[in-house]
């Protein structure tokens, strides 16, 4: 079903669009990778049999840089270069502006961005990729009242638009679960390097536990590292998908027992296929990045479905989105196999999210350690 022996006879263009310059390059520039190198292994293969034609897959990537408007003129060129499937964009503000490109003109697409408004009816066009804060946080927080005592918890994020809606968001679920919310609305700016200050006044209500929301990959080193050196000694996560090399490159021995979701590529989990992906993926960039274990089901379930779907959905993405709702595929990711499929009818009332595992774990020197791994509900 992945692919074909025989020679590739055609080629199906698919685009990558994301932020992959500044702060978040963490988040695109990973994206555009592992889709590049995704496709490489089925190109290597023969290319992907989709009918009686088999296609090598060629993927154009497209900087927005974390920029509304370079989102809106990213889709624009992608469309207009007769793209139909596209992964990304990766933040809310830029996910919006692509919309309504998307909509416009009938093209698929999977943002790593969290509002609603993105995948509920009227809006047909845009797929989740991943597992939203406002779902995985909640469950991060029972974890921690149930096996770390934690009663009281802070929330600290960029003064932007993003970060601030998955932090009101996860304050209100803490605030469900029966958590003292000591602290949400300190922020810091864009481009901060001394965090000292902010971090002082956080630390300062006492809370247990410390959330940092919608924290670029650029700034979740430097902000365990400060408060540890505060004298915090609780427990920190965050619910938006990090590198722990990274992390731990900058925090070091600070950053063990942090807590993230969104990665989906522990070992203790991996199947010999992600292995294989893994190796190809280090070989091509020169070192593995755990947030490409998340964004490699992308393109799998893309292509997947095309092949389920038939020819005619290449160009008409009428077809793809009339093959969601009953669409399962092979989980090639999972040590235990499973299926991969569209689910997001309780949070969105229609199959517009993959179905990724939620895998939460912790920075032990530099990698993962998982926690738990849990489903998304249907």
């Amino acid at each position: 079903m992945f692919g074909s022996s025989a020679y590739a006879e055609e080629t199906l263009k698919i685009g990558a669009l994301g932020v992959m310059s500044g702060p978040f390059a963490g988040w695109g520039g990973v994206m555009c990778q592992t889709f590049k190198s995704r496709a490489g292994m089925w190109n290597d293969d023969g290319g992907v049999a989709i009918g009686d034609k088999t296609y090598k897959i060629e993927v154009v990537c497209v900087d927005d840089k974390g920029d509304p408007k370079g989102a809106q003129t990213g889709a624009e060129k992608l469309v207009s270069e007769g793209v139909k499937y596209i992964q990304g964009p990766n933040t809310d503000s830029t996910a919006e502006s692509a919309k309504t490109v998307m909509e416009a003109n009938g093209t698929v697409n999977m943002p790593y961005a969290f509002s609603k408004s993105l995948y509920k009816a009227p809006a047909s066009q845009s797929i989740l990729g991943m597992v939203a804060s406002y779902q995985v946080g909640p469950v991060i927080y029972k974890w921690l009242m149930d096996n770390k005592g934690v009663k009281k918890i802070a929330f600290v994020s960029e003064n932007n638009a993003d970060p601030i809606k998955q932090r009101d968001e996860g304050s209100a679920g803490a605030k469900a679960l029966g958590l003292e919310v000591v602290s949400d609305q300190e922020t810091y700016e864009s481009g901060t390097t001394d965090f000292f200050p902010i971090l002082t006044k956080v630390i300062g209500t006492s809370p247990d536990h410390i959330v940092l929301s919608g924290v670029s990959p650029s700034d979740v080193g430097p902000l365990i590292k400060a408060a540890r050196e505060l004298g915090f000694t609780g427990t920190m996560s965050t619910e938006t998908g990090q590198d722990p090399k990274a992390i731990y490159e900058v925090a070091g021995d600070a950053s063990n027992g942090f807590i993230a979701a969104g990665g989906a590529s522990t070992e203790a989990i991996r199947s010999d296929f992600m292995v294989k992906f893994i190796e190809r993926y280090t070989k091509d960039w020169g070192e593995w990045n755990d947030v490409a274990g998340l964004y490699v089901y992308g393109p799998e379930i893309m292509i997947q479905t095309l092949q389920s779907a038939g020819p005619k959905a290449i160009e008409d993405t009428n077809v793809f989105k009339a093959a969601l709702d009953g669409f399962v595929g092979k989980n090639p990711f999972l040590k235990d196999g499973g299926e991969l499929k569209y689910v997001g009818r309780t949070d969105y009332g229609q199959p517009r999210q993959v179905s990724v595992p939620i895998v939460v774990q912790q920075v032990e020197n530099g990698e993962y350690k998982p926690l738990f791994v849990g489903k998304l509900p249907d």
